[in-house]
């Protein structure tokens, strides 16, 4: 005769680590009741579970307009460090939706963030990087950045922080210095962006030279990229095994080279015969950007002078697939062929 027997496992398709999830339109108030609960364990599990609903926009959306963000910001103060790290963790995957993005600029989630960027736990403080990443790609998130006074604070992490860390660091840096660069100026970010072309991380080499592309933009950004002498090192990196790093050289040789001092200090380091080179380069971009430099530096007599007899290299990136390449080449023998 058979016997009933009650297994001691869990059912296959429950996990036990993530609060189950009410039916319907209950699923997100009930999940932000239990992100305000005294219950520890009632807490991570919510949290788990709103990781995985985050990813879609819709919840995004319903989040915020019941008042997540809130609980959020109340849990990134939490004494526990795995509330801590989920929270972050949560905002960041909200982060990558444009929704999210505008809800963090609502709610005053930046200065909120801003106090983990010293926590002890570097997944908490990556979770909250990659978010600043994610906000800074829209403008208005770029200026949030900088009107909370972050950019000096993230200027000095690149010191302390783990390469990981440092890469997300310069992305944000990157996209803030683009929407304005005084507080960068003011903050000794030059020296500090120096100091990264020379790591032997090509991902951080690269992210240095495209913060340094914008950090150039203005007149005194390119008044101290001279003052420091970055200009032979870019020079240095055009002969880098990355594409990437070729790329984010030329263009802020490109930018730094407008002034005079600029020109002089580049065709002092030979800049001319590297970028002949990247002309013939596979990829768009470094093809563009070492168009756009060599035309800067052809400016001056004296890189006029050496680029003549290369014109026809010029010639050939007029036929070029990329548009973008064939304006910048046709501008640029302009420029080579000019007479005074």
């Amino acid at each position: 005769m058979a016997h009933a027997q009650i297994s001691k496992y869990l059912p296959p398709d429950i996990n036990p680590t993530k609060a189950a999830i009410a039916y319907g339109c209950r699923a997100l108030p009930k999940l932000n009741e239990e992100l305000n609960s005294e219950d520890l364990l009632t807490r991570q599990k919510a949290l788990m579970a709103l990781c995985d609903l985050m990813h879609d926009p819709e919840y995004v959306y319903e989040a915020i307009n019941l008042g997540f963000l809130e609980s959020l910001k109340s849990l990134l103060k939490d004494d526990d460090d795995v509330v801590r790290i989920k929270t972050t963790e949560v905002l960041y995957i909200m982060a990558t939706h444009n929704v999210g993005r505008n809800g963090f600029l609502e709610n005053d989630i930046i200065l909120a963030l801003s106090f983990l960027m010293d926590d002890p736990y570097a997944l908490c403080r990556q979770n909250l990087h990659q978010a600043f990443k994610y906000l800074a790609q829209l403008p208005s998130g770029a200026r949030g950045i900088v009107d909370n006074g972050l950019i000096s604070p993230l200027v000095l992490k690149l010191q302390r922080e783990e390469e990981k860390i440092q890469e997300l660091i310069l992305d944000t840096l990157a996209s803030c210095l683009q929407e304005d660069a005084t507080e960068a100026l003011s903050s000794c970010a030059v020296p500090f962006f120096k100091q990264k072309l020379l790591s032997s991380n090509k991902n951080i080499r690269s992210k240095a030279a495209q913060a340094l592309m914008a950090i150039s933009i203005p007149l005194e950004g390119k008044n101290q990229v001279c003052r420091h002498d970055v200009i032979p090192i870019l020079v240095q990196l055009l002969k880098d095994e990355e594409e990437e790093v070729q790329a984010n050289a030329a263009g802020a040789l490109m930018y730094a080279t407008v002034t005079t001092e600029g020109k002089y200090a580049a065709l002092d380091s030979e800049a001319i015969q590297p970028l002949l080179k990247l002309l013939f380069s596979p990829l768009i971009k470094v093809r563009l950007n070492a168009t756009k430099a060599l035309t800067i530096l052809a400016e001056a007599p004296e890189g006029r002078k050496l680029l003549q007899g290369h014109v026809f290299n010029f010639r050939n990136l007029e036929m070029d697939q990329n548009e973008a390449v064939r304006r910048a080449a046709h501008i640029a023998i302009k420029v080579i062929e000019w007479k005074p």
